[in-house]
């Protein structure tokens, strides 16, 4: 438990690194910064619409997958919400980064959640194929739906039956 403690203490704390050298180096604010901001704005809006949409859905039909509101677009909305706010934070300090390790340090994080995201989309697919796999509006949903970036024909990250 220590260990996940700890890897997930400094992957947020890389996570945040874009605002902490911003300071840090004493860039400022400019547009980069506000347009980070609301990109942050609507990551979090995202997620949170994602999140209640499917916990109505759910009251509704606890045995049924979510496929209205935003998963009519993607089949992981909240996920895409976690991607789009991370991206925020790394434009909001983009141009206070100084160096190449704040540089490395602030890709690889944004890299690493990126990464995270869609493995646990992949992960979520395994599991909703092993729950509604035998479902054919699950399946003709699935097939229609990308999975976790919209307008992206990506619709599957595991192989069917998987």
């Amino acid at each position: 438990k220590l260990a996940i403690w700890i890897t997930c203490a400094l992957l947020y704390a890389t996570q945040v690194s874009p605002v902490f050298f911003r300071l840090y180096n004493g860039a400022g604010s400019n547009a980069w910064v506000y347009i980070g901001a609301v990109i942050m704005v609507c990551g979090i809006t995202l997620e949170s619409a994602a999140d209640i949409r499917k916990n109505k859905a759910k009251k509704v039909n606890p045995k049924r997958f979510c496929d209205t509101g935003l998963y009519r677009i993607v089949r992981c909305p909240n996920y895409l919400g976690e991607i789009i706010f991370w991206t925020g934070v790394l434009i909001s300090g983009v141009t206070g980064l100084r160096g190449a390790g704040q540089w490395i340090m602030a890709i690889a994080a944004w890299i690493c959640i990126v990464y995270i995201m869609f493995n646990g989309a992949q992960r979520l697919e395994k599991r909703q194929m092993g729950r509604y796999g035998n479902d054919p509006e699950y399946n003709a949903y699935a097939d229609r739906t990308p999975i976790i970036i919209p307008f992206l024909p990506v619709y599957h990250l595991n192989k069917k039956g998987n």
